[in-house]
């Protein structure tokens, strides 16, 4: 599948889930996942549903096996937390997503010289 039959596929998902047509967008991101597990947007787009539906064994399943663009850094932290969470791991949870706040307080001292 090349990437303008993917972005459609995409977009239909979108569309359906718009129109609460969740079962329907389910099916198509299932598939695009499964022909492809690294690809991020589309395992953002399937775990969010997972989520909703209360699979969070599942969505961390599809997290943790997705390549995620910078992009979709927050996505994939904010998901995975709430993930972690609905299934008990609270301590987890909450390091994953102090995780990512750290790694975005130091991608933000840019005004540091690299002299110093």
């Amino acid at each position: 599948m090349d990437a303008e039959e993917r972005q459609f596929l995409l977009t239909t998902a979108w569309l359906f889930i718009r129109h609460g047509q969740r079962a329907r967008a389910r099916v198509i991101l299932e598939a695009l996942v499964e022909e492809n597990p690294q690809d991020g947007v589309s395992a953002v787009a399937l775990a969010e549903l997972l989520l909703d539906d209360g699979d969070a064994s599942r969505a961390l399943d599809v997290l943790r096996v997705a390549d995620f663009p910078p992009t979709l850094a927050h996505a994939e932290a904010v998901l995975e937390s709430r993930a972690l969470r609905m299934i008990g791991k609270e301590e987890e949870s909450r390091a994953r997503w102090s995780r990512f706040l750290e790694s975005k307080k130091g991608a933000a001292r840019t005004w540091v010289s690299e002299t110093e």
